[in-house]
């Protein structure tokens, strides 16, 4: 069963996923799917970094990216210093990391001021849950600043736009309950279309944009990496204080919902259809500014 007896804890009313340790468990098994869809290659941005540089890792969550970052780059004999920011600290690690990866709370739309121009390489994963156009060009405009003269920007987002349909009668009610949330919020659709000139109009340049398609359900075991149907159902579940409370779900119970969740499982793992689509955004701030 996918029913959680806990109560969630929502770090924002914007962000619609929840920042507990649920939550970090799915983030750390979607780390190695997305690792996989890109080659195993933690970034792709042409860097060239060196001891003592300072990256910064924009909504953090567990850091799993940045100690794997901090270590691959340890090994190549170069130790940078990773600041890791997110907006809640529920889900910091409790034990002690690599020494040169560092843990704070800060929100990418209003970033501290004496970080200017401070940081060589910034790598930020999955907000788009998280910020409207307002907040996207509040942010956008914030790592510009302070990422230092040349440094690169690597943004790693997935598609909210609804990409498969007639997947079965829980999923399209499911799917058409999350596209009205989506409105609500006033999260971005065809992410990869609207970041791009947002990046140039911020002032980056050479902006690139790889694509990457994961299999959910019945295509997982055969190309080897993918989500499952229950994957799939501990997102939807993820959602349900929005999905159920907010008016967007025709104001279905709860126990309703978790049916519902339940009988789309299977419809995931059965079909030979459904993906998700990844966008690894990366762009340079001039040399001259």
């Amino acid at each position: 069963m996918l029913k959680s007896e806990q109560p969630r804890y929502y770090a924002s009313t914007q962000y619609i996923l929840p920042a507990d340790q649920a939550e970090t468990a799915r983030l750390n098994e979607q780390h190695i799917i997305i690792l996989k869809a890109f080659e195993n290659r933690l970034f792709l941005a042409p860097l060239n970094l060196n001891t003592g540089d300072r990256v910064l890792e924009s909504a953090a969550g567990s850091g799993i990216w940045a100690v794997e970052f901090a270590e691959a780059n340890h090994v190549n004999g170069n130790e940078v210093e990773i600041e890791c920011i997110d907006i809640s600290s529920k889900q910091f690690p409790t034990t002690p990391g690599p020494p040169h990866v560092h843990f704070s709370i800060h929100s990418v739309t209003s970033l501290p001021l004496e970080w200017v121009n401070t940081f060589s390489y910034i790598h930020q994963r999955f907000v788009v849950l998280a910020l409207n156009d307002s907040l996207w060009r509040s942010s956008i405009k914030e790592l510009f600043r302070v990422l230092k003269l040349g440094g690169w920007i690597e943004l790693v987002e997935l598609e909210t736009k609804r990409l498969h349909s007639n997947l079965g009668p829980c999923t399209d009610k499911l799917c058409s309950w999350v596209d009205k949330l989506y409105a609500e919020k006033g999260i971005i659709q065809d992410i990869s279309v609207y970041l791009c000139p947002i990046l140039e109009e911020a002032g980056f340049i050479d902006v690139h944009c790889e694509t990457r398609e994961v299999p959910v359900g019945g295509l997982v075991k055969q190309v080897g990496n993918g989500y499952t149907g229950e994957h799939c159902g501990k997102v939807c579940m993820a959602m349900k204080e929005f999905l159920i409370n907010k008016g967007v779900s025709d104001f279905v119970t709860e126990k309703e919902f978790d049916e519902l969740v339940e009988g789309a499982v299977p419809e995931w793992n059965n079909s030979k259809d459904a993906y998700v689509r990844y966008y690894t955004i990366f762009a340079q701030k001039p040399v001259f500014s």
